[in-house]
Parts: C-alpha cells; structure tokens; sequence
C-alpha cells in the first residue's frame, strides 16, 4: 500500500498494515464501532505508537480516535505535510511547507485539552472574562500565517524575475514532473550530471534544481526537477507549492515521467494529469507534453518489446512517447533527440562564416542547434543553425552582414534595455542556475 511507503519516508517502523472496507462513513470516527474496537484492540497487541489512517480525518474524528486508541492518530495529509516538512530545504520550500501546515493545523484547533477554555483575564481585577487560550491559539495562527504569505510574495516576486532573466535569455526550459518515485532525479542526474539526490523512495528530493541540459548539436536547455506528485495531494499543499509549480506552467516543454514497471502505471498517470489540470495544463491534448516511460528495464522481458512497440505507435499518432531506463541508459539519447527536435521547430538559417569570424560561429554553437555543416579548402564555415526569435534578433543585430548575406529576414533587434542585459552574465557564459 502507498500508505506504508509514506510511513516508511517519515522514518517509522510499520508493524502491521490494514486494507478495512466501510460501508458507510461514521461521521465521529470515520469507521463503525466494531472496526474501531478491534483497530484499538490490535494497537494494545503491538504496542504502536502512532496509527497512520491513509484517508482525510475530519478534527473530531482525530480527536475521538486519540482518546479511543490512546495513541498518536496522523492522517495522509498530515502524514505529507510531515515528509514535506522533513525533506525541504531552500527558504522557499520550508516557508511554503510551514504555511500548508499552519492552514492544516488551524482547522485542528478542537477541544481536545481543557486549557484550552482557560480564560485570560482582562486589565484591572474585576476585568472582563477576555479571550480564551483556543482563541489566542487562533489568533496567533492567523496573524502566523499572514506573515508567511508576506514572506512567500517576497520569495515568488524574486523567482518571478529570475524567471523573466531567464525568458529573455535564448534558453528553452523543459520540466520534469511525475509521480513521487517515478525516477525523476535518476533521470536528471543522468542526462544534466546534476548530482540531485536520487533514492527509492517516495518524496526523496522536494526543493526544485535548475541544470543545463546540452542537447544534440550543442544547443542548450534548463532543465527543471520539480516536486513529484501522488494522489490525494492535499489542496494546502498545491496551493502552497503554486509559486514552484509555475516553473511547469512556464516551461517550453513537459516531460511527464511514469514508472512504467509499476502496476499501477496509468492510476499514477491519472494522478499526475489531475494535478496538472489545476495548473492549467491538459496532459492529454498539450503539445508540450512528452511522456517518459521509465524502468522498463524493471519490467518482464516479454513486455518490455511491447512497451517499445506500443511508444513508438503512440509517436505516429503525434502523442510523443519513449521508453528508457535512468539506470542503463537506454533510451536517454533518444529523449535528447525529440527534446531537440521538439524545441526546434523554426526552419533553419543558412549562414557562411569566413575564418576570422570565430566570434559568431561561438554564438551560433552556443546559443542555437547546428543541423549542418561545411567547410571548405579557404577555411569558409557554411551552416545550417536553428535560432529561436530571440537569439536570432540578438545574432542581427551584432552581425548584420551575416544576416543580410543569408537572405533572411532580419528579426527585431532588442531594445538598448534589453540589450544591455543580453550583453550580461546569461549570454556570455555557460548557464549554471542555482538551485532554488
């Protein structure tokens, strides 16, 4: 049960684990009385601590399963919210992770303790009754959780601009996004040499890195390891994490990773398409998406033939598909190619380059993808180079004659403002982001 792997992430020993049917919910303890005494009569058995219920409890029903069980009772939201907790670890992610908490702690604020009715009193002895303790509970949560979301549009308007540099910046991004433990990392280790943290297991990495990804021919791309999904997601949890999921609105393309080994697959799939919905994007229809069908190494050998079959059955039909393995290697060339391909959808410049123009055959490596090339015997470089709007403005408006001499129309040249920041760090060295 995913339920086991979500304890196993948070560090806890699982003795025991129970699939238990319900024909009706119980609106006090979400089971019946007879399901409730025998869970609490196997708690005593085993001597457990902690009684994990992979379901959303409402705060009553929490509280009356504590008193009943005597034992520390954690829903799969609170479960996720812990692991969240634990795992980030930029600003930004552990403000985003203390603002989901704190909007879930503050719908737990029952009765559960009788300081709670405690009354503070007001000024002077005979005061008024003043303010009970689950009322200044509230209220510091409240004005808590007012100084995080200041703190988070502070953060967001930062990522925002750095988002913006990027943009202007001839750099296409693509973002990987999937189910926890689909193998996301393994791959961005293996096709960036990232060095992400990389581990069987669910919710391994949760802050997102940005790396560049050389793709064939030179051309170079950010690629984003973003926050893997699961089903359920709390909705404090996406709503909190809106600001790193925009990196997946934004990206030129979306690699959607499955575990295809897994026999849960398309469930997971469905998961994911669900998440993605919320943010505005249909993993179905979007043009951007290309799904990566991971592990099949891990897959039976009779079905891995299938598996390869039925990709590139799916490519004829336009839905892009390809089957790898992150651990072999096998099928990561053929990813770069369609992520090339995929980006590089303007038709090519036809350019000759004369020996002492070292300078603009370094750019056209740099920033765009050489399709072809020759040379000949005087030392003439002719190209056939694919440059986004972008790029290939800037190209015109430091070579002209180049330009002129291809017989292509000459893009806009970007304002002196925009000049000026082009002429910066981002396009006169290789792009190294930073994690953030």
């Amino acid at each position: 049960m995913e339920a086991v792997g979500l304890a196993e992430a948070l560090g806890l020993s699982v003795v025991g684990a129970e699939i238990a049917p319900l024909r009706a919910l119980t609106p006090a303890t979400l089971f019946g009385k007879g399901k409730v005494a025998e869970l609490g009569a196997r708690a005593v058995e085993m001597e457990v601590e902690v009684v994990v219920v992979d379901d959303a409890l409402t705060p009553v029903q929490q509280r009356n399963l504590e008193k009943t069980w005597q034992v520390k009772v954690v829903d799969r939201t609170g479960l996720i919210l812990e692991i969240f907790a634990r795992r980030a670890r930029t600003r930004e992610g552990k403000l985003q992770v203390e603002l989901a908490r704190l909007a879930y702690e503050r719908s737990r604020l029952v009765r559960t303790w009788t300081h709670l009715e405690r009354q503070r009193g007001g000024f002077g002895v005979m005061g008024g009754p003043g303010e009970t303790q689950i009322e200044t509970d509230r209220r510091l949560l409240a004005e808590k959780i007012s100084k995080l979301k200041r703190e988070l549009t502070e953060v967001r308007r930062t990522r925002t601009l750095h988002r913006s540099a990027r943009q202007r910046a001839p750099f296409p991004t693509v973002a990987l996004v999937g189910y926890t433990n689909a193998g996301k990392s393994t791959i961005f280790n293996l096709i960036t040499r990232g060095g992400v943290l990389a581990k069987d297991m669910v919710f391994a990495t949760l802050d997102p890195t940005l790396r560049e990804l050389k793709l064939p021919d030179g051309r170079p791309a950010i690629l984003s390891d973003t926050v893997g999904f699961i089903s359920d997601l709390p909705h404090e949890l996406v709503e909190a994490f809106r600001a790193t999921l925009e990196e997946v609105q934004e990206a030129d393309l979306i690699l959607h990773v499955r575990d295809i080994a897994s026999d849960d697959s398309d469930a997971q799939a469905k998961d994911v398409a669900d998440v993605l919905s919320r943010l505005g994007v249909d993993a179905a229809c979007d043009p951007r998406v290309i799904e990566v069908w991971n592990k099949v190494d891990l897959a039976p050998e009779a079905e891995q033939g299938l598996m390869r079959a039925r990709a590139l059955l799916r490519r004829e039909t336009g839905v892009a598909a390809v089957v790898m393995s992150a651990i072999t290697g096998e099928g990561a060339d053929a990813l770069l190619d369609l992520i090339a391909a995929r980006i590089d959808e303007a038709p090519p410049t036809h350019l000759t380059l004369r020996p002492d123009q070292g300078e603009a055959l370094a750019y056209l490596y740099r920033h765009g993808r050489v399709v072809t090339r020759t040379e000949t015997p005087d030392g003439d470089v002719t190209l056939a180079v694919r440059l986004d709007a972008q790029a290939l403005g800037r190209f015109a408006r430091l070579y002209p004659e180049l330009i002129s001499q291809s017989g292509h129309s000459r893009a806009p040249a970007p304002s002196d403002a925009q000049a000026e920041t082009l002429d910066g760090d981002l396009l006169a060295t290789p792009f190294q982001p930073t994690p953030v």
